[in-house]
């Protein structure tokens, strides 16, 4: 009690006035109220309220004054503590004590003392009113004040805020609760030791957790004998580190933070009975005496693969409470023994929105669940117990209330509307007389356990679909379908399977697959062509039933992969080819009339290609004069009328046009009668992109197209003809550029589009194309109805480029899209850079060649457009010190180098762009000047019918791709020499 509020109650009397000296006794009596009242007035901890017989208030010490917000001039002789509590409340609790007391009792003050009056101890709940109108929720204890005569001459309310939990007997009585439910969870291991750390405490979530009994362990290990030594060891250093003291691997590393009064919660392995592990959250609390002195700790622990489900909330006693409290992953909210809310966490905070002030004394938590849901449960649990429960909060904690482990889904309901799927662990709050004073709700958000349960629902039902899917196609098929693992052992058949051999189909799998088979040596040969081609078309076998029944069938099979390429087995189907056997016969009768029709058409295919000979004779013959008197007009300047000049222009542009598709048709009708030549080699992509580039874009640049080529990080290899991999991208850029839109773009990009495999890409900005257009692009002389636009064309270019990339084993394809542009990408197969075949370095090096003094090298010249195969010779003649190269990488420019140096040898590509080796070859043995060289082939083309042809146009030796030093060394030292004995008179060198 301040001197202040002392002083402000304090009556001055008059001397000798009896008046006074009766007040002053009666406010003496008053202050008797024991050795700890002076400790009480004095706290700002607890309101201290006394006032005198008819209720008024005498006294108003400083809690009261913190609590209340009133100071204590504004309460004394003036009012009463009815006037500061909630009128409602204290109606409700005059009628309730006139029913329990059966007798009448008055609204206001006596409702308030009125057991107090009798002699009968009072502590009661009720709702105070600050002054600013707020309210707050406390505890009040009354105790009657009496004279020497036993006369009541006054009240004592002794009141704590219980909002704040601050009120001892209270916190004592919640303490012991938790305490209780701590120990009886099977949820929390709880190991209580003494100051030493020998166990003296093994709660039976540390049995179920640990596998051992409390006999097992108490008096006689200690907690760091069932953890995992190496991270106690780790512990310790670690600790020893950040705390700058020596700590022992042990217990003392276990609870050092703890006896420090420094609070401890960390992660740990635990190690099981039967020598199993498990990952544990423990937090250490230290115990002490009266005396403050450590008498011992307590471990809780709990399960930390089972994602912490409710085990925080449950350590609210002791000093780990306020860890509890702070943690903003789970809701814990506690209520009273009627389900309203009395403790609401950081947790809860963050999940439903509310503040703790928003809904302690307020609600219950079936006020923030979803009410059908509550009914539902309600209704479940009645059905399941067999006894009614009524819906709302007596539903959501009735298994606990019995003593029933309960673990549940619910919708909670934020504050701003907004639901979310919890799971919630209750636990009934006991007392020591085992009474429930209360319950502890724990929920986690399962929202995202929600989300992926629903995407699992999803994929499962995917491939529930799709095996259903599957095993329809597999079931409607006419054929005998079986599915084997590498090794031949069925492991799916369909039911015309089952038919054809007699067996069930559980008889079936788990069979070899050529059990069923007259000849298993030709079945099991079947297998391995399948594994080693990856397929098999048309293999005949005779199927045996179990009845003997023989089938002969057409087997086809195909290896299978899983996502990540690797081989799973072989998809198999066996066709009855019992009629088609029948009609055998009549073909082999047939056969010789097939032969007749073949020659026909041999001959009707070689007497094509002669009129296509000539015809390309014949129709360039008269061209090539149209063109030449139509240029020479063109220079003529007496002819310089516009419309002379005109009409001229037209002339050379049809003849021009005429000519390009004269040759375009030429070349479509030797690929389509398989006459054109490839040379199938790793080629530097790099190469022709550069080399298209530079062709393409002045025409680019003269319609104001934008060109954009990729840049290439490393050189890049691709298997194919360059000659005409750049004749198909001079193609692709061309119609990029022509069917652009004004200021369009034109990008070029490589990508890899599959194991393997290279994609080029050529994407306009043009108008695109329809899906009926892009069905028809790859039909001769079909422009699109572009017949009539003022670009020119022929139809024949993407035909022809499709059939040279299918030569080359790749594949081309279309995407489009309207307004939008176009984008024409071809694949081809990706190659190693070229390398020698020769094997030990000393091998080159036994090669090598010194130069000798006064010695000219020897010339060669090599012909060939593959800049990576070029640099490969070139290595190699650099080992010969008698030798020099030089290249050329086309037929004229070959012609043209071989002129003017006159070299000892050439070596010659065969596939060349513009005129092939071959015809090379033949215009030097024409010329007398060049005609005595040796020109040796080098190509990839190495087929033994290309080696012939090569051998029969003339080439002095033919040499196959990749090169053999050896080989290479060898025929070029004798070619050497032969050049010395054929040279031309006056050619012979030095």
């Amino acid at each position: 009690m301040s001197t202040n509020s002392h002083d402000s109650t304090t009556v001055k009397p008059s001397a000798g006035t009896a008046k006074h000296i009766k007040e002053v006794r009666r406010r003496e009596t008053l202050l008797k109220t024991g050795a700890l009242q002076d400790a009480i007035f004095k706290s700002a901890n607890f309101s201290s309220i006394a006032t005198d017989a008819k209720g008024v208030i005498q006294i108003f010490n400083v809690g009261a004054e913190r609590m209340l917000g009133y100071m204590a001039d504004e309460v004394l002789n003036k009012i009463t503590p009815a006037d500061i509590s909630d009128p409602q409340e204290v109606i409700a609790r005059a009628e309730e004590l006139s029913t329990e007391l059966g007798t009448p009792i008055t609204p206001g003050f006596e409702a308030l003392v009125f057991k107090a009056s009798r002699g009968i101890e009072d502590i009661y709940e009720l709702t105070y009113i600050r002054k600013d109108g707020s309210r707050f929720p406390a505890v009040v204890s009354v105790t009657a004040l009496r004279d020497d005569q036993n006369t009541i001459i006054g009240y004592l309310l002794i009141g704590t805020d219980n909002t704040a939990r601050k009120q001892a007997e209270e916190a004592l009585l919640q303490a012991g609760a938790l305490q209780e439910a701590i120990f009886k969870s099977a949820n929390f291991s709880s190991i209580a030791t003494d100051a030493k750390g020998v166990i003296q405490i093994f709660n039976v979530g540390a049995e179920r957790m640990l596998g051992y009994t409390a006999d097992e362990v108490l008096n006689k290990i200690t907690p760091a004998d069932i953890s995992d030594p190496q991270e106690v060891i780790a512990r310790a250093e670690e600790l020893s580190t950040e705390l700058g003291t020596s700590i022992t691997p042990g217990f003392e590393a276990l609870v050092f933070k703890a006896s420090r009064g420094i609070e401890d919660i960390y992660e740990l392995t635990y190690i099981r009975k039967d020598g199993s592990r498990f990952p544990a959250v423990v937090s250490v609390t230290a115990l002490r005496d009266d005396q403050n002195t450590i008498i011992g700790y307590l471990l809780i622990g709990t399960d930390n693969t089972a994602r912490k489900q409710a085990e925080e909330a449950l350590l609210q006693a002791g000093a780990l409470q306020e860890a509890i409290f702070n943690s903003e992953n789970f809701s814990s909210i506690a209520t009273d023994a009627k389900g309203v809310i009395q403790i609401f966490n950081v947790g809860a905070e963050r999940m439903l929105g509310y503040t703790a002030d928003e809904v302690m004394n307020k609600i219950t938590p079936a006020d923030i669940s979803d009410p059908q849901e509550v009914i539902a449960r309600a209704k479940e649990l009645s059905t399941e117990l067999g006894t009614p429960i009524t819906p709302g909060f007596e539903a959501l904690v009735f298994k606990a209330s019995r003593g029933i482990e309960d673990i549940y889904e619910l919708t909670y309901i934020r504050k701003d509307g907004s639901r979310f799927p919890a799971v919630v662990s209750v636990t009934a709050l006991r007392d020591e007389q085992n009474a429930i004073i209360g319950y502890l709700l724990i929920g986690t958000d399962n929202t995202a356990r929600k989300q992926i349960e629903a995407e699992q629902e999803k994929l499962d039902q995917r491939l529930r679909d799709q095996q259903f899917y599957t095993r329809s196609l597999i079931e409607s098929n006419i054929d005998a379908i079986m599915t084997t693992d590498p090794d031949g052992i069925i492991s799916d058949v369909n039911k015309q399977m089952e038919g054809l051999t007699g067996c069930t189909r559980d008889e079936l799998i788990g069979a070899p697959f050529t059990n069923y088979f007259t000849d298993p040596g030709r079945a099991e040969a079947a297998i391995k062509l399948v594994l080693s081609n990856k397929k098999v078309t048309n293999f005949e076998l005779t199927a045996r039933a179990r009845s003997g029944k023989e089938t002969v069938v057409s087997y086809n099979a195909a290896t299978f992969y899983d996502r990540d390429r690797k081989l799973q087995g072989m998809f198999a189907a066996a066709r009855d080819v019992t009629e088609l056997k029948r009609f055998e016969k009549v073909l082999q009768e047939n056969n010789i009339e097939l032969e007749n029709a073949k020659t026909a058409a041999e001959i009707a295919n070689l007497a094509k290609s002669e009129f296509l000979s000539s015809m390309s004779h014949e129709l360039r013959s008269p061209l090539n004069a149209i063109l030449g008197f139509a240029q020479l007009m063109q220079k003529d300047k007496s002819l310089s009328t516009p419309k002379q000049k005109s009409s001229i222009e037209q002339i050379l542009k049809a003849g021009w046009y005429l000519l390009r598709l004269i040759n375009e048709i030429l070349d479509l009708a030797m690929i389509e009668s398989g006459k054109i030549s490839l040379s199938l080699e790793p080629m530097l992509l790099d190469d022709v992109m550069r080399e298209c580039q530079t062709m393409i874009e002045p025409q680019a640049q003269e319609t104001g197209i934008s060109m954009d080529f990729p840049r290439f990080e490393s050189p890049c290899f691709v298997h194919a003809d360059q000659t005409r991999v750049k004749q198909i991208m001079i193609n692709l850029l061309s119609n990029a550029i022509k069917y652009n839109r004004t200021k369009g773009v034109v990008k070029v990009t490589c990508s890899l589009s599959a194991p393997g495999r290279m994609r080029v890409s050529v994407q306009d900005t043009g108008e695109g194309l329809s899906p009926e257009k892009i069905e028809q692009l790859f039909q001769p002389f079909n422009r699109l109805g572009q017949e009539n636009g003022s670009e020119e064309g022929t139809g024949i270019g993407l035909v022809m480029s499709k059939r040279l990339i299918e030569l080359m084993e790749g594949e081309i394809g279309v995407e489009s899209t309207v307004g939008v542009g176009t984008v024409v990408w071809f694949e081809v197969k990706l190659a190693e850079e070229p390398y020698l075949a020769a094997d030990a370095a000393d091998e080159l090096a036994a090669i090598q060649v010194p130069a000798q003094p006064g010695l000219t090298p020897r010339t060669l010249l090599y012909v060939e457009d593959n800049r990576a195969n070029m640099q490969l010779v070139e290595q190699l003649i650099d080992l010969r010190a008698d030798l020099r190269l030089v290249g050329a990488t086309d037929g004229p420019q070959g012609l043209a180098m071989a002129h003017k140096h006159l070299p000892e040898v050439i070596l010659m590509d065969i596939n060349l762009p513009g005129i092939s080796g071959i015809q090379v070859l033949k215009n030097l043995h024409e010329d007398p000047a060049t005609a005595h060289i040796p020109v040796i082939a080098i190509s990839a083309n190495a087929m033994p019918r290309d080696i012939k042809k090569g051998m029969a146009a003339g080439f002095f030796h033919y040499l196959t791709k990749p090169i053999n030093v050896n080989e290479f060394m060898n025929t070029l030292d004798v070619a050497l020499k032969h050049a010395e004995t054929a040279a031309a008179p006056g050619q012979l060198k030095q």
